[in-house]
């Protein structure tokens, strides 16, 4: 793993931290994206692997929404894809 990917996972895991995840875990998957449209100016793609209590009694949409308050603002760059899998 890069040192730029690094960096911009610890950036993901600080903004998620307001969160409070119980579980947390961002896989890079760059390297399946390689030749996509934001993979070209250098972009991350991501899978984030969550669960917080903030999400208890919330349905998905609501859940991303919480997520996409902390972090929406790295995409499209550095972050070009955030595929989100809400534990429970």
């Amino acid at each position: 793993m890069t040192s730029i990917v690094t960096e911009r996972i610890q950036q993901l895991e600080q903004r998620l931290a307001a969160l409070a995840p119980t579980t947390i875990e961002i896989i890079d998957e760059s390297h399946q994206h390689i030749g996509h449209e934001g993979a070209k100016d250098g972009a991350s793609h991501f899978r984030l692997r969550i669960a917080s209590e903030q999400f208890k009694g919330k349905n998905t949409l609501a859940c991303h929404r919480l997520i996409y308050a902390q972090v929406g603002d790295l995409i499209p760059f550095p972050v070009h894809a955030l595929a989100i899998e809400i534990l429970s």
